[in-house]
């Protein structure tokens, strides 16, 4: 019997193999997606000496299922990779791994360029063909590789005490050279202690990046970035122009005080030219350079916006023969070995598209409000008509206040772009070293003459340039709705780091919300590079005793740690590992891991920590008032002990993973003992808490965490339940409660009440936004209303991801895919069915290919259709109270088990067979 598919997805990413008649060749496709790293394709300026190559197997082959071995092929030209690999030949290795493979040939150094190619065997010892061909181009990986020295503009010099005006101020510079030779070959390595772009010729190189080379921990490392300018090379003259501003390095970070963020911006590349003759010319920064402060961007801050003034407008600077005579010579210092220059580890912040007005609102005759309909962040282009010496502001909001323009959410942030023109006519203006989080811009200053119309402005969208899967999609449009809005959430707020905000005088990397969103982003799009970047600033800036800061990069505003926000040390690679299979993450990790376990033992006294917590901030209904709210209601020793819990329990697991067994042994002892603590000291004997408000965040933090006896798992889940039924299914949780709730709950059969939640359309809930016109996740649960605005109280980011945290939930219950192993080689599928939902679709990015999963309500049921990638296995479980009543395989061949489906394509019915604990059936 064969199932009619109704939703079945119309593009099958399913991964088989094909027969071949011989062991030694065959007539399958070649691997695909080749990568190295975490996922970079031909990199250019990639930033390891070691790489990790990583590949899939073709997608249309159909008889094969795993890979028996592999063979990798590396050499210094594409030549010798047809012919004899000089660089590594692996051999055929007997292995299943498909990804995170080490290399093990010769050194690979700074500037060199390698090709390689794999070919894998199958079950059945047939040779897939050889896959195209890969590159990998290396940046400057040493400080010693550097031979230009950073510059600056005199007035910014530290024997200058330079003023925050002069440091807000960007710096221009300009290099003429000459060339007299053929150019095979021209490289552009670049960096700022700041935020920069670059011209070569009148083209801008960056022209596509939004302020490089982005953010880390400045006295630690400074990332660079390389640029292939080959076709941008003149043959004879030629100039190099710059541009740099304080971003992240200088001038306001938060809501700090201006002066104590001092620092002169500076700039630093290296163009390597080689030559058809091989014969190469450095040209780098130096005194030789010269640099003003009198270019059109008069000022430029993060927070508070740009100032261009059109009157200081020096054309052609950036092309030969532009008199830079008045310009002065440009201040040097030497590259030291104290910060190291190292290349970006993940894709630099772009400009990704460009939305237009849906609508526009005048308020008066030079004044109009132009609404995106869209929640984002970047920067607006005009394109708008002026009269000479009448300045245009441009002010952001991302929600009006009962029809008023509002910015008070913005805090201290100013947020306004200038724009003073020197002639009348039509303005075009693009900021260049600032970003707002916005939904509205209101123009102002403009030609009042001159009727308003949508084509005066776009606004373009900014984010880490990572790709988005957009692979989940349901019968209920309020719920395809959050999805979205979930999504755009990590567009705003992955910019360049995780930011907690992208609007508000914060705007910092909290490792708190981090520790919320990990796994939910990367189900939702290719991330791993842009976390592992962030876990590398992490360990850089944690200290010495193991104290790890509440943001990273840290710079001194709170200057205490968190528990549940410092366990980013161990919760963040523990998440990427089991999503990734990607062992070096953790390598990489554990000292830091142990470290921070150190830390909390260090605030621990009879196994109960008493170290300092936000709480379970922002959960609703807080019984506290004032300032103290926003932590909540549970315990604060309770919480902390738990995540101590929780961090020793991971590192065990880390342990293990990487053969330190005596560190596993005595961690899994010291696990026991704070879960025998933290029993004994919060609950009483009927599992009652005792210190502090009986709340759901206590029981899901117990259930979660592995911290009560087996035997009291369903008392603790009955509590919580109860807790849920008083508040009439609202959730109580704040940002630590509420990444945990979901699947606790489906632990404990309780599906039902998942979905109640999930579907609620009052406060607190998700679809309460979504009725007050969200479209992005907000920081709090009642941020903002139709009827009332915004929310008296403080801290109303209508862009905020931790409460996108839900959305793991779409795939992990909805669609019902985890990783049983890492990297999900094995995985569990069971989907969550409910009659509330008519389908649901989506699929799972792994390493090996994509999970796809499909269900759809039928006469009797429910029909679920599942794809099973190559080389990774699945076992198929029916959600609590079903049972599988056919299993089949696209081709029609029934199942008897389905406990360990290999790669296919396969076909559920799935009935209603058991009764809620009351003796009646639970509606699902």
């Amino acid at each position: 019997m064969n199932f009619v598919r109704v939703f079945w997805l119309a593009a099958v990413t399913v991964i088989f193999l094909g027969a071949c008649s011989s062991h030694s060749s065959s007539n399958y496709d070649k691997p695909t997606s080749l990568t190295v790293g975490e996922g970079f394709t031909n990199p250019l300026g990639y930033y390891e000496s070691t790489p990790r190559f990583s590949w899939k197997a073709p997608l249309d082959n159909k008889k094969s299922t795993q890979q028996l071995a592999y063979q990798i092929q590396v050499a210094s030209t594409f030549e010798n990779l047809m012919g004899k690999p000089d660089k590594w030949d692996s051999g055929k290795v007997q292995s299943s791994a498909m990804s995170w493979v080490n290399y093990e040939g010769k050194p690979i150094t700074s500037r060199e360029k390698v090709f390689w190619r794999v070919r894998f065997w199958d079950e059945n010892n047939i040779a897939s063909q050889w896959s195209d061909v890969a590159h990998i181009e290396l940046g400057l990986l040493k400080n010693s590789d550097w031979k230009a020295s950073w510059i600056g503009a005199k007035e910014t010099q530290a024997t200058e005490s330079p003023s925050q005006s002069t440091l807000a101020t960007p710096q221009y510079f300009r290099k003429p050279f000459s060339l007299d030779k053929e150019v095979s070959k021209a490289r552009l390595y670049v960096t700022a202690k700041g935020v920069f772009k670059v011209f070569l010729n009148g083209e801008d190189v960056t022209a596509n990046d939004a302020l490089p080379p982005g953010w880390t921990p400045y006295e630690k490392r400074i990332e660079t970035l390389t640029y292939d300018v080959t076709s941008l090379v003149n043959q004879n003259e030629n100039v190099l122009g710059a541009i740099i501003a304080g971003g992240w390095y200088s001038g306001r970070i938060a809501d700090l005080k201006e002066t104590d963020h001092l620092k002169p911006p500076r700039f630093l590349t290296q163009l390597e030219i080689t030559y058809s003759d091989n014969t190469t010319l450095l040209v780098t920064t130096n005194d030789s350079w010269k640099a003003t402060q009198a270019g059109p961007i008069r000022f430029a801050s993060n927070y508070d916006g740009e100032r261009y003034d059109q009157r200081f407008e020096m054309d052609g600077w950036t092309k030969p023969g532009f008199d830079d005579s008045k310009w002065s010579t440009a201040v040097t210092e030497l590259v030291t070995p104290d910060t190291l220059l190292r290349p970006k580890r993940h894709s630099p912040v772009r400009n990704i598209k460009q939305l237009t007005p849906i609508s526009f609102k005048q308020i008066d005759k030079d004044t109009v409000i132009f609404d995106f309909g869209q929640n984002m962040v970047g920067v607006p282009s005009i394109n708008i008509p002026v009269k000479e010496g009448k300045e245009v502001k441009l002010r952001f909001a991302e929600a009006l206040n009962k029809g008023s323009f509002y910015t008070e959410n913005y805090r201290s942030a100013h947020s306004t772009d200038y724009y003073l023109p020197s002639k009348s006519g039509v303005a075009k203006y693009t900021p260049t070293f600032t970003f707002h989080g916005f939904r509205y811009i209101e123009v102002s200053g403009f030609d009042d003459s001159k009727v308003p119309v949508k084509d005066w402005i776009v606004a373009n969208v900014q984010h880490s340039d990572v790709a988005l899967y957009n692979n989940f999609s349901s019968a209920n449009p309020k719920l395809n709705k959050l999805f979205e809005n979930i999504n755009w959430g990590l567009r705003g707020n992955f910019f360049d780091i995780p930011l907690d905000c992208p609007q508000r005088d914060e705007r910092l990397g909290w490792t708190g919300d981090a520790n919320a969103f990990i796994a939910p982003s990367m189900y939702m799009a290719d991330v791993y590079g842009f976390w592992s970047a962030y876990l590398k600033s992490l360990r850089e800036e944690q200290t010495e005793d193991g104290f790890v800061p509440l943001y990273v990069p840290f710079v001194k505003w709170i200057n205490w740690t968190s528990s549940g926000w410092g366990d980013a040390a161990t919760i963040l690679p523990w998440e990427l590992y089991m999503m990734t299979g990607d062992k070096k993450i953790l390598e990489d990790s554990y000292p830091s891991m142990k470290a921070w376990i150190d830390y909390h033992e260090s605030q621990t006294e009879d196994n109960i920590s008493s170290m300092m917590t936000f709480g379970d901030w922002l959960q609703p209904y807080p019984e506290k008032q004032g300032k103290g709210a926003n932590r909540g209601d549970t315990d604060f020793s309770l919480i902390s002990t738990a995540f101590f819990a929780r961090s020793v329990e991971l590192t065990k697991k880390t342990a293990l993973e990487l053969g330190f067994n005596k560190d596993a042994k005595r961690l899994a002892s010291k696990h026991k003992e704070l879960a025998k603590a933290f029993r004994s000291e919060f609950f009483d004997s009927n599992l009652n808490v005792v210190k502090g408000k009986e709340t759901q965040t206590a029981y899901l933090l117990a259930l979660a965490f592995n911290l009560l006896p087996d035997n009291e798992v369903k008392v603790a889940q009955a509590r919580l339940v109860s807790l849920l039924e008083a508040s009439d299914t609202h959730l109580r949780t704040g940002f630590l409660g509420t990444p945990l709730l979901a699947n606790v709950l489906q632990e404990a059969g309780r599906t039902d009440l998942v979905y109640a939640l999930l579907f609620k359309e009052t406060y607190p809930s998700w679809f309460y936004s979504i009725n007050n016109g969200a479209t992005t996740t907000w920081e709090r649960w009642n941020s903002y209303s139709i009827e009332d605005g915004f929310n008296p109280q403080g801290m109303n980011s209508l862009n905020h991801y931790a409460y996108g945290t839900i959305s793991r939930w779409f795939y992990e219950g909805i669609l019902g895919v985890k990783p049983l192993l890492p990297g999900f080689k094995r995985a569990v599928i069971s989907p969550q069915l409910t009659s509330k939902l008519g389908y649901a679709d989506g699929s799972i990015p792994t390493p090996s290919g994509t999970i796809d999963v499909s269900w759809n309500m039928a006469s009797s049921g429910f029909d679920v259709f599942v794809t099973i990638p190559f080389n990774t296995t699945a076992e198929f479980i029916p959600p609590a109270q079903y049972k599988v009543e056919l299993a089949e395989k696209s081709n029609g061949e029934v199942l008897n088990q389905w406990t360990s489906l290999p790669t296919g394509q396969y076909q559920f019915r799935i009935t209603l067979e058991a009764k809620g604990s009351n003796g009646s059936k639970r509606t699902l």
